[in-house]
């Protein structure tokens, strides 16, 4: 008897506009009555959206004492501060603010700080470093942090890196900021909780005591806004250079999303509120205004659902949340302890848990680090410090084999990674350098292609025990990426012999178990990179290709075709990672030199029509 599903089908949920991550997508900005005093530079607003206050900033000509508070509908001019200034930092409510460091007269810089008790502004104690247009958060005038600045403008400009924490009577000196810099913008409400965004491209995090780099802005730019937390902030508006723009974007904690722009473009506003309920006042067009608007999200949205599909009543379409590869893009990610290249890792790792070992810094590094999900940890070193070899497993139980040491080149030897230590255990039959491997953990590893001197076609299988000599590939080739289990795994690129000697490589083999068999080539021949994934869905990013020194290109298997999809921020060699075709991390490498630096591959989830054909 058939079942009442199969006659009558199933229903879907119809919906007046797609799904989304957050009601903040969903926002938009509205005008609102005007500040009393046009004024620009940035950093001296705190509060809410309806209980605002702006003290401070740049006039034209010259700048200003005044002190305006917001309602959540208009403006009220009260109790100046007692030194006017310009490019101040900011941070409090309205009955409880703090307006430190800034301009006054000219290009003095001044570390006066002032503390507002909701009637009067009074001096306390100063800054220890007088600058202009750091960043400010804080929650009330006991609790502040400042970032960044300028310490001079006298050619070379001076940028501050220094972090100072305010805990209602005294300034002290914390971690500085990885960059030092003055024209970013800020967020946060506590002295233990900051971001700090904008150029050179970078976006930092504070903890209370460090500054972490995070991802970047998707447009870079100088004087933006900010508003909301350290998880949950928006950047509004800023400087292009040249151009001035009202671009919004907003941060969940991981990613940058741009959102509606301001109605007006404008660069060094006031930025207040929280990300779903925000306040940009002032800023500079083509001379300072007194402009302000309000950003609101809907209190009543649709939650973006992985796997969901839905029905699109306002655009007439079936549609499907999903994450598409295509989509991704990378990041900056917090830097290991070493800079080095040639590492082996624990490929089958989550982006958010991996292994980096080996490799050469030069020379062959036996350091091993561990990847938490943002910061790194050196633990237990290799026994034989080595690079070149091959590896595979997860972060408590992995091997790395073969490779070149101090000792000479094709070492044979084989280690395995218990999540604490180091063990050497049989080697491989054939020992050789430049190879590459997979594995889901110890127990269960493959060992492919490398040189010994010649290019090599050698497969082997280790099984907890001892190595397996099993098909050869059909192309023998050294410094070949590769990914996936011992059944099913994935091998493109590397050097060869064909056309001639040291030829970098386009092929793509898969074996499922017992043999290879090739399939598409990558769309550029390359040796040397990094491949996360398995025999259906993988990546591939960096390398040497035969036209250029490194290149950038990353490319994404559907596991039948490469495709092209968003490049690496810097174009990297002899790199390594762990991770998925959705969520990877490319860790160290060679541009001119070993490089620490690591990068975060993430693919958004977005909302995609339905067709069929």
């Amino acid at each position: 008897m058939s079942k009442y599903k199969e006659i009558k089908g199933f229903k879907v949920q119809t919906l007046a506009s797609d799904t989304a991550a957050s009601a903040v997508v969903g926002g938009t900005w509205a005008s609102s009555n005007n500040l009393n005093t046009a004024r620009n530079t940035k950093g001296s607003s705190a509060g809410t959206q309806s209980a605002s206050s702006v003290f401070g900033g740049q006039t034209a000509p010259g700048f200003t004492d005044a002190h305006e508070q917001y309602n959540g509908t208009s403006w009220t001019e009260t109790t100046e501060i007692n030194t006017a200034r310009y490019a101040n930092a900011g941070a409090g409510t309205t009955t409880s603010a703090l307006c430190p460091i800034g301009v006054n007269p000219g290009t003095t810089r001044v570390n006066n700080n002032e503390s507002w008790n909701g009637s009067a502004w009074t001096e306390v104690g100063d800054v220890n470093t007088s600058r202009r247009g750091g960043g400010g958060t804080g929650a009330s005038n006991t609790n502040a942090v400042i970032f960044g600045g300028a310490e001079n403008d006298a050619p070379p400009s001076t940028q501050s890196a220094k972090t100072e924490k305010w805990n209602g009577s005294s300034w002290t000196e914390s971690g500085d900021l990885n960059t030092a810099r003055s024209t970013s913008g800020s967020a946060g409400v506590t002295n233990t909780a900051a971001l700090f965004f904008g150029p050179p491209d970078k976006a930092e995090e504070f903890d209370g005591t460090s500054w972490t780099e995070i991802a970047e802005l998707n447009t870079d730019r100088q004087f933006p806004g900010g508003a909301g937390t350290s998880t949950e902030a928006l950047a509004i508006g800023g400087d292009t250079d040249p151009g001035i723009t009202g671009i919004t974007e907003f941060w969940n904690g991981s990613t940058w999303t741009e959102i509606a722009d301001l109605g007006t473009a404008r660069r060094q506003n006031f930025g207040s509120g929280i990300n779903t309920a925000a306040l940009a006042s002032g800023g500079y067009t083509t001379t300072q205004v007194a402009t302000t608007e309000e950003f609101t999200a809907p209190s009543d949205f649709t939650q973006i659902n992985l796997g969901q599909v839905y029905y699109n009543s306002g655009s007439n379409a079936f549609k499907v949340t999903e994450q598409p590869v295509p989509g991704g893009s990378w990041a900056s990610q917090t830097s290991m302890n070493t800079a080095r290249n040639q590492s082996g890792s624990s490929e089958a790792s989550p982006s958010s848990q991996g292994v980096i070992v080996g490799g050469n810094e030069p020379p062959q590094s036996a350091k091993t680090e561990l990847w938490n999900g943002s910061a790194w940890t050196e633990t237990s070193d290799l026994n034989a410090a080595r690079r070149d070899g091959g590896s595979g497993g997860v972060y408590t139980s992995m091997g790395y084999f073969g490779g070149t040491s101090p000792a000479g080149p094709d070492r044979a030897s084989n280690e395995l990674w218990n999540g604490s230590s180091w063990t050497e255990v049989n080697d491989l039959n054939s020992g050789r350098q430049a190879v590459r491997g997979s594995g889901s953990s110890s127990t269960s590893l493959l060992c492919f292609g490398g040189g010994n001197p010649s290019y090599q076609a050698l497969t082997e299988q280790f099984d907890g025990t001892s190595w397996t000599e099993v098909n050869n590939m059909n192309t023998a080739r050294e410094a070949n990426p590769g990914s996936g289990t011992v059944p099913t795994t994935l091998c493109c690129g590397g050097i060869g012999a064909s056309p001639s000697p040291g030829s970098a490589q386009a092929l793509t083999e898969l074996f499922d178990g017992t043999s290879w068999t090739e399939v598409s080539d990558l769309n550029d021949a390359r040796w040397g990179g990094g491949t996360v994934g398995n025999s259906s869905t993988a990546l591939t990013f960096g390398g040497d290709p035969p036209s250029t020194s490194y290149t950038a290109n990353t490319e994404f298997w559907n596991g039948s075709t490469w495709t092209e999809v968003a490049n690496l921020s810097t174009a990297t060699g002899w790199t390594n990672g762990f991770g998925s075709a959705i969520s990877a991390i490319k860790a160290g490498g060679y541009t001119t030199t070993q490089v620490a630096t690591v990068e975060e591959w993430t693919v958004p989830e977005a909302n995609s029509t339905i067709t069929v054909s």
